[in-house]
């Protein structure tokens, strides 16, 4: 007779348009049978042990059907990337004890039907699990592709990175160093600065809070301007660093966290410098990138084992402490990559 336990779940309330509460989410518990998925569905049935929460989700919270993801369904589980150990498979790619990544429910345990989407984890005593949802996965991955591809860098540039030490930015400055570059990052606290240059190794870094002016602040780190402007955040600081790019220079518009309402933007007034300094500003997603994700893992995994580049995460214990940690990051209170940790290994 299959177990049954109980299955602690994050459930989605109702469609929001500004910040998330911690109230649009709450805690349910229901039972669960731990049995073998149907015959033929090749569904598995894993352990979830770490979810990441991720500024993406909140596009995902609002009542809208023409993004490159759909919308969160109400009265059910959230659902983001996960690391989860398999219990039961139907499926012959995955077998019981093996580690998988990829989109989980926010729940204890999971019914996986849609396979196609995971990545089987090779396990490395010197690489945490909890990193396959970070450095080394979808964070880390955008980190890669959005420097290396969109980027296009080159030795001795000038990089500017915003939300320097959240789970993008901490890895695109790192990259940058190692790719020989001079690297500033801006964070929204001085425990974050100093992480910036004490840990992470990039060459200046300052707290955009104590900044009344960004353009003369952006002038002050970058006296000969900016090659590379990696932009997690849009808004103001989008707009100053567009006055202090260099001809040719290049932004990654890889988040818009600034953004109090995505149905009621901001906009951004220092559009012109796009023409007068021949500027390259592309969006990107990573999942445009997959086919290099190989390359990504084998260069990551050994800069890591190497100590060539550092990871911090932000690790929360348990899944009640989900909506908190989620609605934190949209107020800066993570440093690093919010890690959800659900259940030990």
């Amino acid at each position: 007779m299959a177990e049954v336990l109980q299955n602690k779940q994050v459930i989605f309330k109702g469609y929001v348009d500004g910040i998330p509460k911690e109230t649009d989410m709450e805690l349910k518990v229901s039972n669960i049978e731990l049995k073998p998925p149907p015959q033929g569905s090749a569904a598995i049935l894993v352990k979830n042990l770490y979810l990441s929460c991720d500024p993406y989700m909140r596009g995902r919270m609002r009542d809208f059907h023409g993004s490159y993801i759909p919308p969160f369904v109400p009265g059910q589980a959230l659902e983001g990337f996960g690391v989860s150990k398999v219990i039961h498979s139907d499926n012959p790619n995955y077998k019981p004890g093996d580690f998988i990544t990829g989109f989980t429910g926010w729940e204890e345990y999971s019914l996986i039907r849609r396979t196609e989407q995971l990545r089987k984890i090779q396990p490395d005593d010197r690489i945490p699990l909890s990193l396959h949802v970070g450095l080394l996965g979808m964070p880390g991955f955008t980190a890669y592709a959005g420097f290396h591809e969109v980027c296009s860098p080159s030795k001795g540039e000038y990089v500017f990175v915003s939300a320097a030490s959240g789970a993008v930015g901490q890895l695109v400055g790192q990259l940058a160093k190692l790719h020989g570059c001079y690297v500033v990052g801006t964070a929204g606290s001085k425990e974050k600065v100093d992480l910036l240059k004490n840990k992470l190794g990039f060459d200046e870094a300052f707290n955009y809070k104590e900044e009344l002016d960004l353009d003369a602040a952006l002038k002050r780190y970058f006296p000969e301007g900016i090659d590379i402007y990696f932009d997690n955040v849009g808004g103001d600081m989008l707009d100053a660093a567009l006055l202090n790019m260099r001809i040719h220079g290049r932004i990654a518009v890889c988040g818009m966290v600034s953004q109090q309402s995505l149905s009621n933007p901001k906009g951004i007034y220092n559009i012109f410098n796009l023409i007068s300094k021949r500027l390259r500003v592309q969006g990107f997603l990573q999942s445009d990138y997959l086919h290099l994700y190989p390359r990504f893992l084998e260069d990551v995994s050994n800069y890591y084992k190497e100590g060539q580049v550092l990871y911090i995460e932000d690790m929360n214990e348990g899944l009640e402490s989900a909506p908190a940690a989620f609605v934190g990051l949209f107020h800066g209170k993570n440093v690093g990559k919010q890690v959800i940790r659900v259940a030990h290994e």
